[in-house]
């Protein structure tokens, strides 16, 4: 091994367990020893055990909880542009494995952990590379990496026309990092003009506004279970709640359902739907706005035709700590539609919080089922799409359930 230039860190047994195990973060309360000169933050150092054992090399953050976050377990590595061009090109080669190619135009390129760049997300919009930075390491970064990342994929014949940084982001200041958003100057280049796009997934056509959507402008983790639902649709009347961008309902309505209710509490967001809707010339479809808590209440006392619903709420718990709040609410919602639902009716539910694990959501389910009275007959179980890939070393990975279920 060559001599080593990063300052060390010296780490508990638990935290030997931890990184041994694939995890890479190493908390502040599992450090025995710092470096004797503090490095800046955001610089790398190394990770020992308490018998001097090489773990892994990292970027230090120190005004995390979260001390050093591993980008390599490899002593021989030299972190250089080269090395970092190599990990884009693993990460851009690895969804040219897993996807078709007509999902690479609407991709996460990057998906920090599961792609050993901690902090990180990359997501493609067509034309657009928009990326979100929570880590300080990450950030300091971005002057080599960024530039990369338009390479290899130019290099590769795709079109990207711009980096559109999304930092808006509460999470940036547990790194001592303020909020932003804006164009990433790419060397000697223009950005477009807008910062709207259009992407085509699943055959569907969305509008994109990824200066204000929400997250990175739309949610891409569940390409596949929207095409799950839209198989299964043909002749159902369908209720989408949490509707959102409509990705749901409008997969449903292209699907061949006789009829397409898309709800939300937001009228942004149902507007943005039905613009989605008739760019697609889609028009089997309505649309609601009201809170999904009232609206699926409101249906079981006046009667509906629904035969198929789809609850695709946002994230209620992101914390540990309101775990069972979330879980009375995503109860209450599952309990409703399938009170709902007629004999036979379908049923589309899922989670993207990562407290609300795989257990807690199939004991809420059942619970709901008991209480409503039926029987669920499982027809699918889905993850997010393998752009977002679960790290089995990682758990923080794993964050979205999806059940398809006849209501019996």
């Amino acid at each position: 091994m060559k001599e080593r230039a990063y300052p060390v860190y010296t780490v508990n047994k638990h935290a030997e367990g931890l990184l041994v195990g694939g995890h890479p973060w190493v908390y502040e309360n599992d450090i025995l020893h710092s470096p004797e000169n503090e490095p800046e933050n955001g610089t790398l150092a190394d990770v020992v055990s308490t018998k001097g054992s090489y773990l892994g090399t990292g970027f230090v953050s120190l005004k995390s909880k979260i001390r050093v976050r591993l980008i390599s377990r490899n002593a021989n590595d030299t972190f250089d542009a080269a090395f970092w061009r190599r990990r884009v090109e693993y990460a851009w080669n690895y969804r040219k494995t897993v996807l078709e190619p007509a999902d690479l135009s609407a991709c996460r390129v990057i998906f920090g952990e599961a792609d050993q760049f901690p902090g990180l997300t990359v997501d493609r919009f067509s034309n657009i590379l928009v990326t979100q930075t929570l880590s300080v390491g990450m950030e300091k970064l971005k002057p080599v990496l960024f530039p990369i990342l338009a390479e290899v994929l130019r290099a590769d014949g795709q079109t990207i026309d711009g980096i559109y940084e999304r930092n808006d982001e509460a999470l940036r200041a547990k790194e001592g990092l303020e909020q932003n958003k804006g164009w990433f100057e790419l060397p000697g280049e223009t950005h477009p003009a807008s910062t709207q796009t259009e992407i085509c997934e699943n055959g569907i056509y969305y509008h994109v506004d990824f200066e204000n959507g929400q997250k990175t402008g739309f949610f891409l983790d569940q390409k596949y279970n929207r095409r799950a639902v839209a198989r299964l649709a043909a002749g159902h009347t369908v209720l989408d709640c949490f509707t959102h961008t409509g990705s749901f309902a409008l997969n449903a309505a292209a699907g061949g359902a006789a009829r397409v209710t898309a709800a939300d509490i937001s009228a942004e967001a149902i507007a943005m739907a039905q613009r989605n809707a008739q760019r697609n010339g889609l028009t089997n479809m309505d649309f609601l706005c009201e809170d999904t808590f009232e609206l699926l209440p409101r249906l079981e006392k006046e009667g509906h035709p629904y035969d198929f619903i789809i609850l695709d709420p946002p994230a209620f718990t992101k914390a540990r700590r309101t775990v069972e709040n979330a879980m009375r609410g995503y109860k209450e919602i599952n309990y409703r539609a399938m009170k709902l639902l007629p004999r036979g009716g379908y049923l589309a539910t899922a989670s993207c919080s990562h407290f609300a694990t795989e257990e807690l959501f199939i004991k809420m389910l059942h619970a709901a089922a008991k209480d409503a009275h039926r029987q669920l007959r499982q027809i699918e179980v889905k993850q997010q799409a393998p752009d977002h890939p679960i790290l089995w070393g990682v758990p923080e990975t794993n964050y979205l359930k999806f059940f398809l279920f006849q209501v019996i």
